[in-house]
C-alpha cells in the first residue's frame, strides 16, 4: 500500500495540483534542498497528499532516472523533468497499489505539465504513454543500472556492500518500504500496555513493548493520537527509544537523583524529554541552531517537563560548560542519517559520498571536546543514526585509541549496530513483526576511568 494513501484519495484539490507540488519538490530536493524545507513551502492543504506522492517518487526515483534516459536522452527544463520523473516513478511497477488507474495519472500529469510549462505537455503525454505500452522492456533494461535496481547512488551501495557484505542488497531493499509509526509513553503518566488499550478504544490498533514502546498497526496524524495534546505520549522510534534507558537505566536507576546530565546535540527534544520521563535530573539540552532549539523547548512544554537549554555548539565548551563536571553525556552526534531512509527518502539524493568522512571529522571533535567535561565515574553515551561504520564501530574504535582513560561499559553492554532489518526487531525490544521494524542506528555506552 502507498504511503499514508488516504491522504491522497482523501484530498480535496485535483491530482493535477498535486503532482506540481510533489514535482515541485522533488525538483528542491534534486537542487539539494531537504525534503522538509519543500514541504514546508506546499500549502497546508496540499501537504499531506504532497508527501505522500513525494515519498513514493523518491524511493524509486533511481528507476525513474534510467527511464527516462531511455525515453528522453536530452533532459528537459529541471521543471519539466521533475514532472516526468514524478509520473514515471509513479508508474513505476513498485509492487504498491496506486490509488488512482494508470490513465487518470497520465492525464493528470499533462494537465500539470500544461500549467507548468504549455509547450511541454504534448511531450510529457508522448514520454509516459510510451512507457506505459513498452515498460515490460524498458524496466527490464533499466534494471541493469545499479542506480535504477536499487533506488540508491552506487557510492552508497557500494559503502553498504563494504560495511555489510552480507547484509547490504537487503538493507537497500528495505530501505524502500515505510517505516513503522512508534510511539514512547510518557512513564510518569501511564505505561505502553495502558495506553495500547486506549488506543484500541479509540478505533487504532497497536501493540505495546516494554514500559514505554507502542507500535501502531498504521500511521496516524498525531492529532488523533489520545493524550497526545496532553504529554501522554510523543512520536519516537523504537530503536532511538534506547538511548535514554541505556545512559539511565529503564527506570532511571543509574542515575542518582539531581544528576548532572548534558544532551549534547539535543533538538528536537525528544531524548532529552524520554531522560527526563525516567528520573529527575539537571540536564543542560543544547544545539547550535536556534531554530531547532526552539523546538527543544515546545517538546518539553507539551510534556509539561523542564530542562536547561542553550544555543551553542557542543564540540566548543568553552562558550558554554560552567566547569562543573557531568555524570552522563548523550551524544547524539550529526550524522548522514543513512538508518532513517525510510522515514526520509530524500536522504539517499542529497548526500554525496564527501559528507561522510567530512561527518566523521565533526564527530571525533564533538567526542574528543566533551569527554574532559565528563567526571570520573561518569558515561557518555555516543550514538548515531547511521548504517554506515566510519560513523559508528570505526568511530569509536578511533575515539578508544586516542583516549587511555575511556572504555566500552560492560553493563549494559552497547547495542552496536542497530541495522533497519525486519530480523532485528528483537535487538530493540520489538519482535520481528511486519513494519515494526526499527529504524538503523549505532550506540556505544562508554566509561571513564
Amino acid at each position: 500500500m502507498w504511503p499514508r494513501l488516504a491522504a491522497v484519495t482523501t484530498s480535496s484539490l485535483p491530482l493535477a495540483k498535486l503532482l506540481g507540488h510533489t514535482a515541485d519538490a522533488v525538483q528542491a530536493v534534486r537542487a539539494g534542498q531537504s525534503l522538509n524545507d519543500a514541504l514546508a513551502r506546499c500549502p497546508a492543504d496540499a501537504r499531506p497528499g504532497t508527501q505522500a506522492l513525494s515519498f513514493h517518487v523518491l524511493r524509486w526515483l533511481g528507476g525513474a532516472l534510467s527511464a527516462r534516459a531511455v525515453l528522453a536522452p536530452k533532459a528537459p527544463a529541471p521543471a519539466v523533468d521533475a514532472l516526468l520523473l514524478s509520473a514515471l516513478a509513479l508508474l513505476w511497477p513498485s509492487g504498491d497499489d496506486a490509488p488512482y488507474s494508470e490513465h487518470t495519472l497520465v492525464d493528470q500529469a499533462v494537465t500539470a505539465a500544461r500549467q507548468r510549462a504549455k509547450a511541454s505537455a504534448n511531450f510529457v503525454n508522448a514520454v509516459l504513454r510510451r512507457f506505459l505500452r513498452e515498460r515490460d522492456a524498458i524496466v527490464a533494461a533499466a534494471l541493469q543500472d545499479p542506480v535504477a535496481a536499487h533506488n540508491h547512488p552506487v557510492w552508497w551501495a557500494e559503502r553498504l556492500g563494504r560495511d555489510w557484505p552480507d547484509g547490504w542488497q537487503r538493507l537497500l531493499a528495505f530501505n524502500n518500504t515505510r517505516a513503522p509509526m512508534s510511539l514512547r509513553v510518557n512513564a510518569r503518566r501511564t505505561t505502553a500496555a495502558a495506553y495500547a488499550e486506549r488506543l484500541a478504544a479509540a478505533g487504532l490498533p497497536a501493540a505495546a513493548y516494554g514500559r514505554q514502546t507502542v507500535v501502531l498497526a498504521a500511521p496516524v496524524p498525531v492529532t488523533r493520537l489520545p493524550g497526545f495534546a496532553e504529554g501522554e505520549v510523543s512520536v519516537q522510534d523504537a530503536a532511538a527509544q534506547r538511548a535514554a534507558p541505556l545512559l539511565a537505566g529503564d527506570q532511571g536507576e543509574r542515575l542518582p537523583r539531581g544528576a548532572r546530565v548534558l544532551d549534547a546535540c539535543a533538538a528536537p527534544g525528544g531524548k532529552t524529554a524520554h531522560l527526563l520521563e525516567l528520573g529527575d535530573y539537571d540536564v543542560l539540552a543544547l544545539d547550535s541552531d536556534p531554530e531547532r532549539l526552539k523546538r527543544i523547548g515546545q517538546t518539553l512544554d507539551r510534556l509539561k517537563l523542564q530542562a536547561g537549554t542553550a544555543c551553542a555548539d557542543a564540540g566548543d565548551p568553552a562558550a558554554w560548560w560552567d566547569g562543573r563536571p557531568f555524570d552522563a553525556i548523550l551524544l547524539d552526534a550529526p550524522c548522514s542519517a543513512s538508518g532513517i531512509v525510510r522515514r526520509h527518502p530524500d536522504v539517499r539524493w542529497l548526500r554525496r559520498p564527501t559528507d561522510i568522512p567530512t561527518l566523521a571529522k565533526t564527530q571525533a571533535r564533538l567526542l574528543d571536546a566533551l569527554w574532559p567535561t565528563l567526571k570520573p565515574g561518569g558515561r557518555l553515551l555516543y550514538c548515531t543514526c547511521s548504517v554506515f561504520k566510519a560513523e559508528g564501530q570505526d568511530q569509536i574504535d578511533a575515539f578508544l585509541q586516542r583516549q587511555g582513560g575511556a572504555s566500552i561499559a560492560q553493563d549494559p553492554p552497547s547495542p552496536g549496530h542497530l541495522l533497519p532489518l525486519p530480523d532485528n526487531g528483537e535487538a530493540v525490544g520489538t519482535p520481528a513483526l511486519p513494519g515494526a521494524s526499527p529504524d538503523g542506528f549505532f550506540y556505544s555506552l562508554l566509561e571513564k576511568h
